[in-house]
């Protein structure tokens, strides 16, 4: 059986990236996902009103939590198999820890999530997964009901 990384950020299109895990594994594939939200790090604003690190580490977590759930949801009341990740840093490097630290065999993604200016400066985490993930990258472009089964 194999395990696929999913990265969310809340968008459409993370959603359309589970569901289309959902048809492979509707078409027979055997699977189990991991989850992940990467969260920015804290920056020096935050640290210095929070005063507490714990703080900004439960409210990251709670954030990642939120923008995962659509995801876990789908995954889970399909029978799959779940776990759900919150790290920080950056995304592409986070996620390639993730696979690594997982034992991933597979990232699934969608082609574009928030932050569309970041990704036009910066590069796309897309972009940089395929390009330093160990492991083969699906990004996922086509909405759900536009592809034919």
């Amino acid at each position: 059986m194999i395990r696929i990384l999913i990265p969310t950020d809340g968008s459409t299109q993370a959603l359309q990236a589970a569901h289309h895990v959902l048809r492979l594994c509707g078409w027979g594939l055997k699977a189990r996902f991991v989850v992940a939200n990467v969260q920015p790090p804290a920056n020096l604003y935050e640290v210095v009103v929070a005063h507490d690190p714990v703080v900004l580490q439960q409210v990251s977590e709670a954030a990642g939590r939120d923008l995962m759930r659509p995801v876990v949801q789908l995954l889970q009341a399909a029978g799959m198999a779940v776990e759900s990740v919150v790290v920080s840093g950056d995304p592409a490097q986070a996620l390639v820890e993730l696979v690594e630290a997982h034992d991933c065999h597979l990232i699934v993604l969608g082609a574009q999530g928030h932050g569309a200016l970041r990704a036009a400066v910066l590069g796309s985490v897309s972009q940089a997964l395929l390009q330093t993930s160990p492991v083969p990258v699906t990004v996922v472009g086509a909405r759900p009901e536009d592809t034919v089964d």
